[in-house]
């Protein structure tokens, strides 16, 4: 399935939970890839699924090969496989059958190659019961993860409340003697993210467990991404990890989704990708 952006005034109405720029194409009218990179090169791919029970092994397999599950990919960069909190939730408990996959690729072309042709996506797509797929260009980005950093390639978005979607990536290496700290003031921050004001999709992502966390997050615009990020027991956390060292590496990151399409804890957004 192919993906592209839809502007409101094509949008169809009535899908729960997704706003009208991230609906698909109307069905039956294939579009084509993006024939090569648009106001930049890099774009980056997040996948969210649910891995159905008779696969659940080769979901398990999948996280921890890791980085190793993607090689040969055309364009890729830099990929993660992660494993996800219970019910695709935050917290210690993991999942047994929710995970996600990081890719950065070079270029629209080679990330439109991967949603569309690659192997891996259509394992994928026979092997879950929910799959959802986004398709993001950074505004911007601090920090790194394993050492590799992202290169903004989309202009910032205006900050009225009326804007366009964005999405919001955190990610930290946590240190050991730090981690008690942290997920006494993390679980508090992140109870509450999916029922935030502007919160379209929230997902808890980790790495390793424990240890090397992430958040991915799709907001209605930008001023309900920095109401929340600036609010309660999230900003605490925030103060507390610099004031307290918790981690020794992260990246925060912001970018405009290209696309975001396929069904995730019950709610669809966009075309279900093949499910």
């Amino acid at each position: 399935m192919a993906y592209r952006t839809v502007h409101p005034a094509d949008a169809h109405s009535g899908v729960p939970g997704a706003p009208a720029a991230l609906f698909p194409a109307a069905a039956g009218a294939p579009v084509a890839p993006s024939q090569g990179p648009q106001l930049g090169d890099e774009v980056v791919v997040v996948l969210l699924a649910d891995v159905s029970p008779a696969w659940r092994l080769w979901g398990w397999w999948r996280i921890m090969r890791g980085g190793q599950s993607f090689r040969g990919v055309p364009g890729l960069r830099f990929a993660k496989a992660l494993g996800s909190g219970f019910d695709g939730g935050f917290g210690v408990r993991p999942s047994r059958s929710r995970q996600g996959v990081f890719a950065v690729f070079d270029s629209e072309a080679a990330a439109d190659g991967f949603i569309t042709q690659s192997p891996t996506l259509a394992a994928f797509r026979t092997r879950t019961s929910e799959l959802c797929v986004a398709k993001l260009r950074a505004w911007s980005s601090r920090g790194a993860w394993s050492g590799q950093t992202l290169h903004p390639s989309a202009p910032a978005p205006g900050t009225a409340a009326g804007g366009e979607p964005v999405a919001a990536l955190t990610r930290a290496s946590i240190h050991p003697r730090r981690a008690l700290a942290f997920w006494r003031r993390a679980l508090p921050a992140e109870a509450g993210l999916a029922d935030a004001p502007g919160c379209l999709l929230a997902v808890g992502l980790g790495e390793a467990p424990l240890m090397r966390q992430a958040t991915f997050s799709v907001w209605k615009n930008v001023a309900a991404m920095d109401a929340y990020a600036r609010s309660g027991a999230h900003l605490e956390a925030i103060r507390a990890s610099y004031r307290e060292g918790y981690f020794s590496e992260t990246m925060f990151a912001r970018f405009v989704p290209v696309a975001v399409q396929g069904r995730w804890l019950g709610t669809v957004y966009g075309a279900v990708c093949g499910n």
